[in-house]
């Protein structure tokens, strides 16, 4: 205990937490109910993501772009690519005349909804417990994205009110799921089980998105939003009857592990309940770190999430059913560099015996500069189509090594509160996704390689600020005030 007591990082996360998990033989992974809880919340956010994202390629299609034949996309910047003829059938759904603005307002407005929950996610789910919390915000998404054509039809204010409203329920999503981890999750598998979960948000994007594309080509854009409308209805069913707040809750946990998930968070939950110390927490550099980390890191995912369809079609020049799929790469690649680096990190700190806040750190400097690089790059790739898709697909690739970085980083300096701070954090981060698509937009006007080349930039230079930030002032252990009272249970 001397070096964790000595550092000043506090980033003995390993030799802190080695004590109390060896006092019960670790249960296996295989069938157990915490990795049965990734997966199912994996599959939760696949549905977060695919129906957040599915309006993106839709959106494509919705447009009343009269210039533009089946065949060809004389519109864009670079030389059109040939595309088959698209099935007749697929015409009878509306076309609106919006403008690059309303566009940007649309793609933009569930961000205002989102923003409005963060915090009382954080704090409704620590109350009242997270599983119905998260279940009914999914499910009430759910419902406005079944209604997205009906207010489409009605009119541009009609389908912002309606993002909006999907907005506020996928808002608790986030806080929620970090609070069961904090029950859930032993501190030595954090890594693994989070990137688990969390890898679900990343295949939602993976998925919905060449499939938006091919359901808009063969069908017509109104079925994009009924097909992941009924996948969000089976993921609530399976959630409700699957699903519980913690091991102690859980009628079918093995003995073994529930002892082993609940000795193993001995002495770092709070024994205070109902009690949440708000200055302590709002005054914590920690805490502020990650807040910088996740607002930066934001600006470049919310840009490229949005009008990744958008750039492919009026700067590449891909029609819709190409689009879905290229656009779909780079979270590919996200995804999988996500799960690799879940099972790095934690192999660093359990068994090399790396300090949690180094772990954390080089995870996150990997993570934010490796994508503001390639983001730069792919602006200067011209019509190298292979170029500027490979270089997006790297971009975001590199992003997914930060999973294991800032962004589950609250569990480590407070998990009793972890719903709460990933609240306070992804409202801050929720302003890129509010604020990036307006001002892209406004600033690509005319879509040439120029005007998106200075959407690039702004999104690689936040990405090094808060890159340097965190570097600078993030931790790597569960911080004084997170731990008020716990050390009356010795250790």
């Amino acid at each position: 205990m001397e070096r964790g007591e000595s550092d000043t990082e506090g980033d003995d996360t390993p030799l802190l937490h080695r004590g109390n998990e060896d006092k019960v033989q670790r249960a296996p992974a295989w069938c157990s109910s915490r990795y049965g809880l990734a997966l199912l919340s994996s599959f939760g956010f696949f549905v977060v993501y695919s129906l957040r994202v599915n309006l993106s390629v839709a959106m494509v299609d919705m447009l009343n772009n009269t210039h533009q034949s089946s065949t060809n996309h004389s519109s864009s910047v670079c030389p059109a690519h040939a595309n088959p003829a698209r099935p007749k059938h697929n015409h009878t759904a509306s076309v609106y005349d919006w403008d690059s603005q309303t566009q940007g307002w649309i793609l933009g407005s569930f961000f205002y909804g989102y923003i409005l929950t963060q915090i009382p996610g954080g704090y409704l789910s620590g109350r009242f417990g997270p599983k119905w919390l998260m279940g009914f915000g999914i499910l009430g998404t759910v419902v406005f994205t079944l209604l997205t054509p009906v207010a489409a039809d009605l009119g541009a204010s009609y389908l912002i009110a309606v993002r909006v409203l999907e907005g506020i329920g996928e808002g608790v999503t986030f806080p929620a799921m970090y609070t069961m981890w904090a029950a859930w999750a032993p501190p030595l598998e954090r890594s693994r089980l989070l990137t688990i979960s969390y890898i679900g948000a990343q295949l939602g994007t993976v998925i919905a998105l060449p499939l938006s594309g091919e359901i808009c080509f063969y069908l017509d854009w109104t079925y994009v939003f009924y097909v992941f409308g009924a996948v969000g209805l089976v993921w609530f069913f399976l959630w409700a009857f699957l699903v519980f707040d913690s091991p102690n809750t859980h009628p079918r946990i093995s003995e073994r592990e529930r002892l082993y998930i609940t000795t193993s968070l001995k002495n770092e939950l709070s024994t205070s309940a109902g009690y949440i110390p708000w200055r302590a927490i709002l005054t914590s550099m920690p805490l502020w770190a990650i807040v910088v980390a996740h607002f930066s890191y934001n600006w470049t995912f919310y840009t490229l999430l949005t009008l990744l369809p958008t750039y492919m079609n009026d700067v590449l020049g891909f029609s819709i059913q190409q689009n879905g799929m290229l656009s779909a790469l780079p979270y590919i690649g996200c995804a999988v560099l996500a799960v690799l680096s879940g099972q790095l990190a934690d192999y660093l700190r359990e068994t090399c015996l790396y300090p949690t806040v180094i772990v954390r750190k080089s995870f996150s400097i990997v993570g934010m500069l490796g994508p503001a690089v390639f983001l730069v790059a792919a602006g200067y790739t011209g019509c190298n189509y292979t170029l500027a898709v490979t270089f997006l697909t790297i971009s975001s690739a590199l992003g997914g090594v930060s999973a294991s970085g800032f962004n589950i980083n609250h569990l480590d300096i407070a998990p009793s509160y972890a719903g709460i701070l990933l609240g306070i954090t992804n409202t801050f981060a929720t302003i890129p996704g509010m604020v990036g698509p307006v001002i892209a937009r406004e600033l690509t006007k005319q879509n040439t390689m120029q005007e998106w080349q200075i959407v690039f930039y702004i999104a690689a230079a936040i990405n090094l600020f808060g890159a340097a930030f965190y570097t600078l002032v993030g931790r790597g252990t569960v911080q004084p005030w997170a731990v008020h009272t716990s050390f009356s249970n010795g250790d």
